[in-house]
């Protein structure tokens, strides 16, 4: 959505347009568009790894809603992080600033976190991109391609050049792009 509002906004004109008797069909329709957005990686990660992921890794770099905050409310980590253990697998994450958000909401068991992005990646099926902070933005992809299980990235805010990522011998999927 082009929109300026966050989702946790578009839910309160929805609701209060409903307490007066407005039925808002265009911010409705924002609404689910923005839901259905949070699954389109999760989608991509299912589609390359399958449905059953059990006994598989992913990095998820970034957990907080948007860059310079610990806001994990309407998160789309948590919708990934969950679809991703509800499949059955582990799941490690890091975030510049919400790491105390994160334990309050998930288990070590639920989340585990990393103390650096490096390390979250180590040893992971897949990195997955799902907040733009900018300490992601020019990560060393020769180190990636070594400590990821499967030199894989699936960048869901479009953070990176394809034809770079793929030069430096990764697997890359991002959003609305070949």
């Amino acid at each position: 959505c082009s929109s300026d509002l966050f989702p946790k906004d578009v839910k309160a004109v929805i609701r209060t347009a409903s307490e007066h008797g407005m039925d808002l069909q265009i911010l409705t329709s924002v609404e689910r568009v923005n839901e259905r957005q949070k699954s389109v990686l999760l989608d991509k990660i299912v589609g390359a790894f399958g449905e059953n992921l059990k006994g598989r890794r992913f990095a998820l770099w970034g957990l907080a809603f948007k860059p310079n905050t610990d806001d994990m409310r309407e998160a789309p980590s948590r919708v990934i992080l969950e679809g991703l253990r509800a499949r059955g697998a582990e799941v490690i994450g890091y975030d510049p600033v919400a790491m105390e958000e994160a334990r309050r909401l998930y288990t070590e068991s639920e989340l585990a976190l990393a103390e650096t992005p490096m390390a979250a990646a180590q040893a992971a099926d897949a990195l997955v991109i799902v907040t733009e902070w900018k300490a992601f933005r020019s990560p060393d992809f020769e180190a990636l391609k070594t400590v990821l299980k499967t030199p894989t990235i699936f960048d869901g805010r479009n953070l990176y050049e394809p034809a770079l990522v793929r030069e430096a011998g990764l697997t890359y999927h991002g959003i609305g792009r070949l």
